[in-house]
């Protein structure tokens, strides 16, 4: 399995952008799809992006779509998930994820990261 690890949340203010990083190694981060969730206190584990291992498909969440960015460079074996216009119900701890297959359940991933927490003040 991959190995994954995520970096980049903070504290922000509403309107505000944030880019999260996703550091990935040991087998190869080409052969896995990515994806993002993020779970915040007292709620599940939700989906937000994933994106494909060969970059030909991307999937958001309603909530995000039009403002968070997933990309991912295979060379550098890095992910990414831009997010603009932060809300206050952004507020979470982001995890990055990785398998073989895509999926929108968090629970069909093999490989999680140790998560990077974002805050969104109004």
């Amino acid at each position: 399995q991959v190995q994954l690890r995520e970096s980049g949340g903070g504290l922000v203010q509403a309107g505000a952008s944030l880019r999260l990083s996703c550091a990935a190694s040991g087998r190869a981060f080409s052969s896995y799809v990515m994806g993002w969730f993020r779970q915040a206190p007292g709620k599940e584990r939700e989906f937000v992006a994933a994106r494909t291992w060969n970059n030909t498909m991307t999937v958001y969440a309603d909530s995000v779509k039009g403002r968070f960015t997933i990309s991912r460079d295979i060379a550098k074996n890095m992910g990414y998930l831009q997010m603009n216009k932060l809300k206050p119900e952004d507020t979470a701890v982001y995890y990055c994820a990785a398998d073989e297959r895509y999926s929108r359940l968090a629970t069909l991933y093999a490989s999680w990261g140790q998560g990077t927490q974002v805050t969104v003040s109004s």
